[in-house]
């Protein structure tokens, strides 16, 4: 009889457990009921699903001057597969509206890995001051001598909103247009007295918590833990924006799916964009 060493073993019971769909039969094979080959895995794969430039089964990689590279009927079938069917209340009105528009006739449209108009958005866990604390970054790809890097692009920290409340109308305190007179020694008195100096920015200032977030971390009052999860915020496709989520779960709807599709008229892009980034 064949002893299997134990971490040989552990590591094929892991393997069998994080791969959906896939079983072992009473010889020991393993078995694949076709889930696991329609979990969209990566997110790169779903780029080439979308595009219809891999197989069914993603074994085979399309390229341009195959029959089945971009293929109209192969991106109609593999789209349809790339929505959350399970959670999502997306309309499948505006499903096949979305379809019908991205794989047109005329004018097809697909997704580019290094053409923009896509970010990530990554729940992450920092120490701050000595307390655990949801940290919301925002990522996005831009090159980087021959290739391409992730950077941080902005932040959401519920402590840095928090710290700047620019007051409006009557409860706005400001310097007297005289003050450059004084020597703007009213300067120490406003900033000294009045505990939001923000009211003595600009119209229009934003606060830049990247910057904060930066010196935070270089002062070690800010420090990395873990990240919770990812998403990725789409605008590539004209007049649409769509959310792309991981969903691990048992079936055949599962991987990175399309969780949440908006069609979009004009100023809608940046009302997302604010909802997105926690602008008021």
């Amino acid at each position: 009889m064949r002893i299997v060493p134990l971490i040989t073993l552990i590591t094929i019971i892991l393997s069998i457990h994080s791969a959906p769909g896939q079983t072992l039969n009473s010889s020991g094979r393993i078995i694949d009921d076709g889930r696991f080959a329609a979990a969209t895995k990566q997110v790169n794969q779903f780029f080439r699903r979308f595009n219809a430039e891999e197989s069914k089964d993603g074994t085979i990689r399309y390229l341009p001057g195959d029959e089945n590279y971009h293929n109209e009927e192969l991106r109609k079938s593999f789209i349809n597969i790339l929505f959350d069917n399970e959670t999502s209340d997306v309309s499948n009105e505006l499903k096949r509206e979305f379809i019908n528009h991205v794989v047109s006739d005329t004018y097809p449209q697909f997704l580019n890995f290094h053409g923009g108009e896509w970010f990530s958005e990554v729940n992450t866990v920092f120490n701050y001051n000595g307390k655990r604390q949801d940290v919301v970054l925002f990522l996005k790809l831009q090159p980087q001598g021959l290739g391409y890097e992730w950077v941080i692009e902005n932040v959401s920290f519920e402590p840095f909103t928090a710290a700047f409340d620019k007051p409006t109308g009557d409860d706005k305190k400001f310097l007297h247009p005289l003050s450059h007179e004084l020597g703007f020694m009213n300067l120490r008195k406003a900033i000294v007295e009045n505990p939001k100096p923000e009211s003595y920015t600009p119209d229009g200032y934003e606060p830049d918590y990247l910057t904060l977030f930066l010196y935070e971390i270089k002062n070690e009052r800010l420090k990395f833990v873990t990240v919770k999860d990812t998403k990725f915020h789409f605008f590539q496709i004209d007049n649409w924006y769509f959310e792309l989520s991981q969903f691990n779960r048992p079936g055949f709807n599962t991987g990175w799916l399309i969780a949440n599709l908006m069609k979009l008229d004009d100023g809608d892009k940046q009302i997302i964009l604010n909802y997105i980034y926690d602008r008021n």
